[in-house]
């Protein structure tokens, strides 16, 4: 199994998205790129963390690739808003790749300039791809939070 790491938004919806995808094993939201140790929900949306909300995903890239994850993160937000998505607003909400290793830090960089090669987006990309950090598993309650509320998957686009 591999390990992906993607904040597009709000963890919710984005985890929701990737758990639908056949090959995914296991999903975990959480926080990561910020400076306090083992911060909390609150810590986070307060914005002085500099942490991202976050899913990582585990995966069995015999059966989904990394890029395919990726095709998917950038169907799932808008990658040329800064530190918004929809209607949520600061940075632990930006864009982000979190890779895992030089193969992961490749494809992500790769399939970033194809987006922006492809004139789909008005804007440039505002995605960072940077080495996965210290990941801060989020509070219980977060985990699966759309699926224990019967609410649907949804794009955030």
């Amino acid at each position: 199994m591999d390990k992906a790491t993607f904040g597009a938004g709000c963890f919710w919806g984005i985890e929701a998205a990737f758990r639908r995808v056949a090959g995914v094993t296991a999903t975990c939201v959480g926080y990561a790129g910020g400076t306090t140790a083992e911060p909390s929900y609150e810590d986070v949306c307060s914005g002085q963390t500099g942490h991202a909300e976050v899913v990582q995903v585990t995966f069995d890239p015999a059966r989904v690739s990394y890029e395919q994850l990726l095709d998917l993160f950038w169907d799932m937000h808008d990658p040329t808003s800064v530190n918004c998505q929809g209607p949520d607003y600061g940075t632990q909400y930006r864009s982000v790749i979190f890779f895992h290793d030089a193969a992961q830090e490749s494809a992500a960089a790769a399939s970033k300039e194809r987006l922006a090669a492809s004139g789909r987006c008005r804007q440039p990309i505002a995605t960072e791809v940077l080495p996965a950090p210290v990941f801060t598993m989020a509070e219980d309650y977060h985990q699966q939070y759309l699926e224990k509320r019967g609410a649907p998957a949804r794009h955030i686009r």
